[in-house]
């Protein structure tokens, strides 16, 4: 007999935030999470994310255990201002009892008819700066502080059910040695001369801070053309401010702007936390914060997290002028191997930037679908 119980108060979220601690209990490839930032994540006095969107958490208990989870995420802009009659699902962990998945399944589908909802797409969170996908290839590659891992039975229970492929996303690697240093020198330059650029680069964080807003401006206008695009609003943007800018390394955001001194590129890049997180164990205290800043200060590897560049100039090969700058941070702090994050199969601009690198294509993960 398998039971849901939907999650309301701040000590069940963290029920629903401590189920995949002991279903990945052992795995060597699952990253946790910070237990106190992601019960805050679903808290609706502290994620701005709630002003236009509504969620409803769920854990399935089987014998009185805990045995799967779902969030079910309806974004009022994507449904509303966009027109996309679209139920979301995530945080989606299971486990291996098809039942279990099916319990989950069926609340959302239940909760899409009842809003008059077209689909369900899932595993997504609430827009796209959040984790999306289920693995279906990778399985035996580290995951990252920014990506879900999921067990391979995930992508059989889902298409079990019917739901069928919508997006599937690529994550790539390559080595820092396989980079063309001159190349990108000198083609950096090159552009930067002909359109009149100018870099910025940071060794302090309040230095950042005034970019932040006008980055965010940049990055909606670089990806509002991509299918899974929702617009982020602006008390989201001081959200992720707080939660995130602080603790990058503000040598690796690098910034391109114009004569206007608009900014017109950009670029940030994290160090890969993986490791430092797993060692956390999902608390800062007392050394979960002790591994995380060792992580930051001497990486080996680093995660790109987001790049954008501004539709006017775009495929005038401003992407040189970062990488040039990127390049010669990565040669100053020993850098071994660059992680990307999972990027949609069908952006092909994207693997046009990146294929002198030599990428790896070591896992993919995909998004499923089920019409109503």
């Amino acid at each position: 007999m398998i039971e849901l119980k939907e999650i309301k108060t701040r000590k069940e979220i963290k029920q629903f935030v401590l189920f995949p601690f002991s279903l990945y209990k052992g795995n060597k490839y699952w990253v946790p999470p910070i237990i106190n930032d992601e019960i805050n994540n679903f808290d609706p006095s502290i994620n701005p994310v709630f002003e236009h969107a509504d969620a409803h958490l769920f854990v399935a208990i089987k014998n009185k255990k805990i045995v799967g989870r779902i969030a079910i995420i309806i974004n009022n802009y994507e449904v509303e201002q966009q027109g996309i009659k679209k139920l979301r699902f995530g945080w989606y962990e299971v486990i291996d009892d098809i039942e279990v998945s099916k319990a989950l399944i069926d609340k959302a589908i239940e909760i899409a008819k009842q809003n008059n909802l077209e689909y369900i797409e899932g595993p997504v969170g609430f827009n796209n700066l959040d984790k999306t996908g289920v693995l279906i290839e990778g399985f035996d590659h580290l995951g990252t502080m920014i990506t879900w891992y999921s067990l391979p039975y995930y992508k059989e229970h889902l298409e079990q059910l019917g739901l069928v492929k919508e997006k599937e996303y690529l994550e790539n690697k390559f080595e820092f040695k396989n980079v063309n240093a001159p190349k990108y020198e000198k083609a950096g330059n090159l552009i930067q001369k002909r359109y009149n650029l100018k870099e910025l680069t940071f060794t302090a964080t309040k230095d950042i801070l005034p970019y932040v807003d006008e980055m965010f401006d940049l990055f909606s206008k670089s990806y509002s053309k991509l299918s899974t695009y929702v617009p982020i609003s602006n008390a989201q943007i001081e959200f992720f401010k707080k939660k995130y800018i602080s603790f990058i390394n503000p040598e690796y955001i690098k910034f391109v702007v114009d004569s206007d001194n608009k900014m017109v590129g950009f670029s940030i890049v994290m160090p890969s936390f993986g490791r430092a997180l797993q060692k956390a164990r999902g608390k800062l205290f007392p050394f979960g914060l002790y591994h995380l800043l060792k992580a930051r200060k001497k990486p080996k590897n680093i995660t790109f997290y987001l790049i954008g560049v501004h539709p006017d100039y775009q495929n005038k090969g401003v992407t040189a002028i970062l990488f040039r700058e990127n390049i010669r941070t990565f040669t100053e702090k020993g850098i071994q191997n660059c992680i990307r994050t999972p990027e949609l199969e069908d952006n092909t601009a994207i693997f046009k930037i990146w294929k002198d690198f030599k990428p790896v294509t070591h896992k993919r993960r995909r998004t499923y679908r089920l019409n109503l």
